[in-house]
């Protein structure tokens, strides 16, 4: 493979055929690759060696941040830039046109084949993160009164102008879905025969509002490589092929990674500090309202410690392990709810397997901790004081950490925002409240 400093070269001395040649050559993410690498003035020269069309095919892979396309675009001819943006899979060009700024977006529109706009503006009327927002409208779909010599006839006019082929879509006179084909099917049946006839008329299919999570659980569960959208009258309006739904999943875990850890939103890399603070700002400070519930705790038993002041070295101990162990059972939990492994008939058992991991792990670690405690301090009760609160502690924070998420997702909240940050917190809380009682309890044997 050519090296990208050769094709650099190549651009710096205006080499056009030798530059296309290799260039072409490359597969559309190496393409993409070197796109980002070179500077805005070899940018400009590539614009003038490459077709609309052919930028269109690498900019198919291109994953920037708004603010990198709006760059990008303002450097570009705005009639060379709407000519590749129509050229492009029309799913991919809304998902940029709806980064761009709102003039940007116009002008693109404007000076847009009408065609390629009409197609683009219906997308782009569809919600953000549903089934017709990542669809793509370019698939293939014959009658189910076509002969099978018909419809290959008709498959090969239309490949060019599809985004992939991997099933034959059948539709009736109205256009509503009836059926579905593999294009292996199609190639062996006779040719005479009526597709009606020899398709399979239950297709497993997604509305165009529906989630595009639920979308990605229903291709994972089914192995499928597309599959079709309907309208609500079933009518076929475009399919979802699996490239769509790797970046769902992508976007998705990212999204739930970000909440996890205690963020309203995924952060890019390329944001100001100033940016990144708003961003989590809604979340910490909540958090420190709630750590202020501690603080209040701990003066409330402040007597406590002034008479034992040993209890407090014992403090970090217990709320770390709490928090460890709830968040590692909230991280099982939001799995569970994302993938669809926990159906209500399961959720009792998983809430009893975690309280159950939380006594073995508690009871284990708790019996570590009094050994310890027993050989540096020679105090059996203060073994058992802080080793039991590590007990309950661990117990009742894998019991939060499943049961919070599930009782998020019953109510129809995104489970994600019972962030580890949250269960942390709350457990510090219910851990120090045990931790106490029973040192109250049992001060007598302490002093």
């Amino acid at each position: 493979m050519i090296s990208y400093e050769a094709l650099r070269s190549m651009l710096k001395d205006d080499n056009i055929n030798d530059f296309r040649e290799a260039f072409l050559a490359l597969h559309n993410y190496e393409q993409s690759e070197f796109f980002l690498e070179i500077d805005e003035p070899a940018r400009t020269r590539l614009y003038h060696f490459m077709s609309p069309e052919e930028v269109s095919d690498f900019f198919d892979s291109l994953e920037l941040e708004p603010d990198e396309f709006e760059e990008i675009f303002d450097t570009m001819d705005a009639r060379y830039a709407a000519n590749m943006l129509g050229a492009m899979q029309y799913d991919n060009a809304v998902d940029i046109l709806n980064e761009v700024s709102k003039e940007k977006l116009t002008s693109f529109l404007t000076l847009m084949d009408k065609e390629d706009a009409r197609v683009i503006r219906a997308l782009m009327n569809y919600e953000e993160d549903t089934a017709g927002g990542i669809m793509t409208t370019e698939f293939v779909s014959v009658t189910s009164l076509m002969t099978v010599r018909e419809a290959m006839r008709h498959l090969k006019h239309m490949a060019r102008t599809s985004e992939t082929i991997y099933y034959v879509f059948v539709v009736d006179e109205d256009r509503k879905l009836a059926g579905i084909m593999s294009l292996r099917e199609l190639i062996i049946a006779d040719d005479d025969e009526y597709i009606g006839d020899i398709m399979t008329e239950r297709v497993v299919s997604v509305r165009v509002s529906d989630d595009q999570e639920d979308v990605a659980q229903i291709m994972r569960d089914y192995d499928f490589l597309a599959v079709p959208v309907v309208d609500y009258q079933d009518h076929l309006v475009g399919i979802i092929t699996a490239d769509d739904i790797m970046d769902v999943i992508d976007e998705e875990a990212s999204e739930d990674y970000s909440r996890l850890a205690g963020m309203t939103e995924i952060e890019p890399t390329t944001d100001s500090s100033l940016s990144t603070a708003k961003k989590r700002l809604p979340w910490l400070v909540g958090l420190t309202f709630m750590g202020m519930i501690t603080a209040t705790m701990l003066t409330t038993f402040e007597d406590t410690l002034a008479q034992v002041a040993i209890l407090g070295a014992f403090i970090p101990i217990i709320g770390g392990m709490a928090g460890n162990t709830g968040t590692q059972s909230l991280a099982v939990a939001v799995r569970g709810i994302a993938t669809g492994e926990i159906q209500d008939a399961s959720k009792l058992k998983l809430a009893l397997r975690e309280m159950g991991s939380g006594v073995i792990t508690g009871l284990v670690c708790g019996l570590v901790l009094f050994t310890i405690i027993v050989l540096m301090y020679q105090s059996a009760v203060l073994g058992l004081i802080v080793s039991f609160s590590l007990v309950i502690a661990m117990t009742l924070a894998t019991l939060l950490g499943t049961m919070v998420p599930l009782a998020m997702a019953r109510v129809g909240i995104d489970p994600a925002v019972a962030s580890g940050p949250f269960i942390t917190t709350a457990n510090d809380i219910i851990s120090l409240l045990i931790y106490f009682s029973l040192a109250n309890a049992f001060m007598s044997y302490l002093i």
